[in-house]
């Protein structure tokens, strides 16, 4: 199946939404869209048209069509059923399915059937992931907002400690100034006034600084502990602003008393060179993503890996060129080749290049480039699974003893491990008796994070043993984990690129990036 292009137009035959997935001019669709409204014929719910080169496929919506183009050569069965997909998204995007709703819902549309076919063939996908798969979020900009509203607590606190110790200095002083006065009082036969003003001084001195450190060193501590717990506290909607030069004192001071201060954080040149484009003429990109469902008793509830092939050119000149691989001949997994790529080349000899040899590769691409080839798994036992966790509540008295132990497959080692436990409502953190690795409790979103910057072969298998007061066993689940990996289901592997045009001499040089990623990987 190849769709040409999903749009939405009324029934007079104006355009409010189109999508094309092939490469097509203006004119070209324009002439298309324009032509199916004196083809349409009144009183049917769905059917399809076809003309010398292309069919519509189309569907009403009250006042409006859902339209599909595709080729003729196309399977109808799948055209209807990616048809009947698309009008299950529109109603959910759209508040009103007329043309002021369609037009306000116009980009939303655009990207939820962007989710359901790609480069003209429909993903296997539903609206629930549609819709979380379209919701968006930035890390950098929530992490920004948390590390703000962090330094926000931590300064209130300060000046709540600061005006308790002004109390205490007034009261301290006070109370030396009456002794002070009844010592006086007393008359001249014990002391004079250089041994009543030394005892004074002594005294307020001695009394201040034993207030002051008593007072100072535990309300330092619950300050560094709240730091630690709030970081990832979501941002409130206003706060105490402070002036920059206040500030700059402000954080000095507490710099000066020992305070762990966070600073913002300035993009160094070294920071700001990792998100500059690569300066190779050649950048492969073999991405895979994890969608794993793993059931807490052990066993799969669901697996789906999604891999990609991309490829970033620099210059226009050095697009004409074709992709050698390897694929690593893996039988669960199933190839599908960009509609522009050379099918059959690719079957016979594992080679990635244009039907068409006379034209080069695109550049200038976001991201990571033009997609050449995609692939997908979707059935795997336990044993390939890279990362399984078994979590062991059990109640006794008052408390409710939590083991948790992660094993890792020997297939992959993974970096930058996040198990995340969801956690009753705490009002402090738990109480962490063993880890194997760090951990943090989010008091915000009560989330114990446990974390292992990197898993091989020296430590495949690890736990963390914490009590918390007596909860359900339920509570601690879902369980969510992150992890990357340099090592891919597919072993493919990029050998070299073949140029078309030249002496035919050495092979271009190109860099290739291999990463596993788990995007939604869970214990339920």
């Amino acid at each position: 199946m190849v769709v040409l292009a999903a749009s939405i137009v009324g029934k007079s035959g104006k355009v409010l939404v189109s999508r094309q997935y092939v490469d097509m001019s203006r004119i070209r669709i324009e002439g298309l869209l324009a032509a199916f409204p004196k083809l349409v014929g009144m009183g049917k719910q769905h059917t399809y048209i076809e003309t010398d080169n292309v069919r519509y496929v189309y569907q009403p919506i009250e006042v409006l069509f859902l339209l599909l183009v595709t080729t003729k050569q196309s399977n109808i069965l799948e055209d209807l059923d990616t048809l009947r997909m698309l009008s299950k998204l529109v109603p959910e995007y759209s508040m009103s399915l007329d043309e002021e709703g369609i037009n306000r819902a116009a980009f939303e549309l655009i990207f939820a059937f962007d989710e359901v076919i790609s480069l003209g063939h429909k993903e296997s996908v539903t609206v629930a992931q549609v819709k979380q798969y379209c919701e968006m979020e930035s890390h950098e900009e929530k992490l920004h907002k948390l590390v703000m509203q962090s330094k926000i607590n931590d300064t209130k606190d300060v000046m709540k400690r600061k005006a308790n110790e002004i109390d205490k200095s007034k009261i301290e002083k006070t109370k030396s100034d009456r002794g002070f006065s009844s010592m006086s009082s007393l008359g001249s036969g014990g002391f004079n006034d250089l041994s009543i003003s030394h005892g004074r001084g002594s005294s307020f001195g001695s009394g201040s600084m034993l207030g002051m450190i008593s007072d100072v060193e535990p309300i330092s501590t619950k300050a560094k502990d709240r730091s630690r717990s709030s970081v990832t506290a979501p941002p409130k909607s206003s706060g105490m602003k402070l002036g920059k030069s206040g500030k700059n004192q402000l954080m000095e001071s507490l710099k000066a008393e020992g305070e762990d201060i966070i600073e913002d954080v300035k993009p160094t040149s070294q920071t700001r060179a990792a998100v500059l484009p690569p300066t190779d003429p050649f950048t492969l990109t073999v991405e895979e993503k994890l969608n794993v469902a793993l059931r807490r008793d052990g066993g799969i509830s669901s697996f789906d890996m999604q891999g990609t092939l991309s490829l970033q050119i620099l210059n226009q000149d050095d697009g004409f060129v074709q992709v050698q691989v390897e694929t690593g001949g893996n039988p669960e997994i199933l190839f599908k080749t960009h509609p522009n790529i050379n099918r059959e080349l690719f079957n016979s000899e594992s080679i990635l290049g244009l039907k068409r040899p006379d034209q080069p590769f695109p550049t200038g691409q976001g991201g990571d480039g033009v997609g050449l080839l995609r692939w997908r798994m979707q059935r795997a036992d336990e044993s390939m699974v890279p990362l399984t966790i078994n979590c062991w509540p059990s109640v006794s008295g008052n408390e409710t003893y939590v083991s948790i132990e992660y094993e890792a497959s020997s297939m992959f080692d993974l970096t930058n491990v996040i198990i995340s436990v969801p956690l009753p409502a705490l009002r402090d953190a738990p109480m962490v008796k063993q880890c194997d690795g760090d951990w943090r409790y989010d008091s915000r979103n009560s989330v114990l994070e446990w974390s292992i910057l990197l898993i091989d072969n020296s430590n495949r298998s690890g736990s963390m043993e914490f009590v918390v007061p007596p909860v359900d066993s339920s509570v601690f689940f879902p369980i969510s984990v992150q992890f990357a990996a340099t090592t891919t289901y597919s072993g493919l592997k990029v050998t070299g690129m073949i140029p078309l045009r030249g002496d035919g001499g050495a092979t271009p040089r190109f860099v290739q990036r291999t990463q596993l990623i788990a995007q939604d990987y869970q214990v339920v």
